[in-house]
């Protein structure tokens, strides 16, 4: 790989990114008539690569004193918790040769690579989507490379190396994942996503629409602003446990995480209470406002703030000794839109607060949020009646709904979450996402569909016309 990055300066960036895409397809083919049992073992090395303890304790350390965000203790469980789940989630799929027999329909179906992946990465885990995209493309008998984010490029290097390393202490071609070499620039990423096979982004909405516009096909995923709403049947203990392990996870570098709680007012002073019992802490409208003028400068979030601890944010926020002991901090707010940014995603451990008369507000409340920010991506609700739970899914355009959740741990994959593991949440067109679900290992896959001939199944045109031919004639 030293070499690769000495190369830039001889063979420039095209050159360079061809060298990379020679690589990874000569190390397709070196595995291309691996079975399923073969291919599995890969996929076992990649993620015990990251999920080996020592490793996952110093990617987390790197990615922290690198990027600044987030937290070590955190980013340790979201290594190991992330490899291990999606390692399930593969481990019981097929994904090479037949993979489905229907007979009924005639049809089989076979698994076949999509080519090499161009995978971009964000700063919010230099080292977990590096592995987690890896691992979903290797299943595919894939190769990757992938672009990182400028200030995670050092630890998405290192994990890079380490995926490398497994992969060739098993026997498997080590640039089955390669990492662009630093300066990983903007033009060296959009090089790749033009020579890829396949591009698939996490990151930046600027990224999204590079690789949508590259010519490749493209998987890009969408920002999160998660609202969820806390009505009169909750346990409100139980909502706010899991709502504070959820939005101080990792400082709040989820997209996942919940940025704004809108509460039924029968039980609003009582859901307050839980929430500070469980470690939020209520701003004043003074305290709140003073927040909104540091943590936005210049209409953009404050990037020294982003994900920070919440005794530094209390500290820059100059919030007074009691809130120095809080986990994350609440600011109460009424509006939606740009003139209120708070309604917005937040990336940081404060938490909008809406107050709704009822459940119809609450959930209108919802819906206007999200048009302003979020749309298509998620949003939950902690109740005792899935009646409402349902309304939700039915009448809002999102693409998860969850009930009783600490968000972080359901939206992405959890052990209690029928959700697939994962770290790119698709939110389909409302976010002009080509994905309305989950990124998982079926979408690293061709799939050849072998067809025999099946008993005639033609109805009359009665069968398909005559009701219509009923109510409206001929």
């Amino acid at each position: 790989m030293d070499q690769v990055a000495a190369n830039i300066e001889t063979d420039g960036v095209t050159g360079l990114v061809e060298h990379l895409v020679a690589n990874a397809r000569r190390a397709m083919a070196a595995i291309a008539g691996a079975d399923q049992d073969r291919t599995d073992e890969f996929v076992i090395a990649v993620a015990w690569s990251l999920y080996r303890p020592d490793r996952a304790e110093t990617l987390a350390k790197l990615a922290v004193r690198d990027t600044g965000i987030g937290n070590v203790a955190d980013k340790i469980i979201k290594n190991q918790r992330k490899t291990f789940g999606t390692l399930r989630d593969l481990l019981r799929a097929k994904s090479v040769g037949m993979i489905e027999e229907d007979r009924t329909l005639g049809i089989v179906k076979f698994a076949k690579p999509i080519g090499v992946v161009a995978a971009v990465t964000p700063s919010t885990n230099p080292s977990a989507t590096a592995v987690n995209k890896a691992m979903m493309a290797i299943k595919g008998r894939n190769a990757i490379i992938i672009a990182p984010s400028p200030t995670g490029l050092v630890t998405t290097t290192e994990t890079v190396a380490a995926m490398r390393a497994e992969l060739a202490r098993i026997g498997a071609p080590p640039d089955l994942v390669q990492v662009l070499p630093a300066p990983a620039s903007k033009q060296m990423t959009q090089t790749l996503m033009e020579a890829a096979d396949l591009v698939v982004v996490t990151g930046s909405q600027d990224n999204v629409r590079r690789a949508y516009r590259s010519g490749t096909p493209a998987i890009g995923v969408g920002a999160g602003n998660v609202p969820v709403i806390v009505d009169e049947t909750a346990d409100l203990d139980d909502a706010a446990r899991k709502i504070t392990a959820s939005k101080t996870f990792d400082n709040s570098t989820s997209c996942s995480s919940e940025n704004a709680l809108i509460i039924v007012d029968a039980v609003y002073d009582q859901a307050l209470a839980a929430l500070r019992r469980a470690g939020g802490y209520l701003c004043t409208p003074a305290e709140a406002a003073r927040i909104q003028s540091i943590l936005w400068q210049g209409g953009k979030l404050n990037r020294s703030l982003i994900a920070r601890d919440a005794e530094i944010l209390a500290r820059e926020f100059d919030l007074p000794e009691e809130a120095r002991q809080a986990r994350f901090f609440m600011v109460e707010e009424t509006g939606c839109g740009p003139e209120h940014p708070f309604s917005g995603e937040k990336l940081s451990l404060v938490l909008a607060v809406y107050r709704a008369s009822d459940i119809g507000q609450a959930m209108s409340t919802v819906r206007r949020i999200l048009d302003y920010q979020g749309r298509g991506h998620s949003c939950g609700i902690h109740t005792k009646d899935l009646k409402r739970a349902t309304r939700l899914a039915e009448s809002l355009d999102v693409v998860r709904v969850l009930v009783n959740f600490g968000h972080t741990f359901g939206n992405g994959g959890g052990f209690d979450s029928g959700l697939n593991f994962t770290l790119s949440m698709g939110c389909g067109s409302w976010q002009k996402n080509s994905i309305s679900e989950n990124l998982n290992y079926r979408h690293f896959l061709n799939i050849t569909h072998l067809v025999t001939p099946i008993a005639e199944d033609r109805p009359s045109e009665a069968d398909l016309f005559g009701k219509y031919w009923a109510r409206y004639g001929r």
